[in-house]
């Protein structure tokens, strides 16, 4: 069994390509490189160069591997289907280019759920009618990424979206096709989410294609739930933590990964505000010595 490390640009606090605040993208894989790891996500598309040939040379100076992207777009909008479809088939040509394999679909904060992020229980819910839509939506790009690109496409659980907690992660499991779309656990979301990782991957482990490795600070996410605080106002306030210092059980998750023969990349994804007070380069190399001592080498 090989599990392999990288990491994500949203760790440096890339959220969206366009944003002003980023870093220069040379900059992010150069310090994804200097901390330790071996590959990295695309991040939002465009902020990576979409000429394959510029990206390449970058990748293979640094020697650094790409494992895959992210479609954080709002699938729950009919209307925007233009915007999902984009941001789906430039994210899968992208991936293509470079051998990656793993596309992540994540439906992207709705202003009818951001305010009942870690309130399951308050959350509205769609009507059945809207529900299958969404649930095609989300098929149809899965259908795409595997049948015309190659990928493993996945879906990941994402805090004020409409696939985010426990419920709604298992029905989206049961209703599509194992072959088309499998599991992204990102293991601070299910904490924000009021459920637990790791119980999670015993049940369906069978599922799981990637995982993403986030730590949640416990007190943080108490207040942030309690002030019903906009999603990235909680990254900017730490929610979010480095790993080994929140409620994440790394060492268990590790067993489960081994129990199960798992092989392939685990990302660190530590979102965080761009200009915030914090190093990514710093919390990168934190988390990958943390990620050693715990055995992922």
């Amino acid at each position: 069994m090989t599990i392999r490390i990288g990491n994500a640009p949203c760790s440096w606090g890339v959220e969206f390509a366009d944003d002003p605040r980023n870093p220069h993208w040379r900059t992010v894989l150069g310090e994804c490189k200097q901390a330790g790891y071996h590959g990295i996500e695309l991040g939002p598309v465009g902020f990576m160069p979409e000429d394959p040939a510029e990206l390449g040379d970058a990748l293979a100076e640094l020697e650094l591997e790409l494992i895959g992207g992210v479609v954080f777009r709002p699938f729950h909008d009919a209307g925007k289907w233009d915007e999902v479809l984009d941001g789906s088939l430039r994210t899968c040509k992208a991936l293509a280019a470079h051998g990656a394999e793993h596309l992540v679909l994540i439906d992207s904060i709705s202003a009818r759920r951001a305010p009942t992020a870690g309130r399951p229980h308050e959350a509205v819910q769609m009507g059945e009618d809207e529900w299958s839509a969404y649930r095609d939506r989300i098929r149809q790009i899965a259908k795409i990424g595997t049948q015309e690109y190659g990928l493993t496409v996945a879906i990941h659980p994402h805090a004020g979206g409409f696939i985010d907690f426990k419920t709604e992660t298992e029905r989206l499991l049961a209703e599509t096709d194992p072959a088309e779309l499998k599991l992204c656990l990102d293991t601070g979301h299910t904490h924000y989410a009021g459920f637990d990782p790791v119980t999670f991957m015993e049940t369906h482990m069978d599922r799981i294609s990637y995982m993403h490795f986030k730590d949640i600070d416990p007190a943080v996410k108490q207040s942030v739930i309690a002030e019903r605080t906009d999603f990235y106002k909680a990254c900017g306030q730490g929610i979010f933590c480095n790993l080994g210092d929140g409620e994440t059980d790394f060492p268990t998750v590790r067993q489960r990964l081994t129990d199960a023969g798992f092989a392939g990349w685990c990302t660190v994804e530590q979102d965080c505000d761009p200009e915030g007070a914090t190093s990514p380069l710093g919390d990168a190399k934190a988390n990958r010595a943390y990620l050693r001592s715990i055995g992922f080498h």
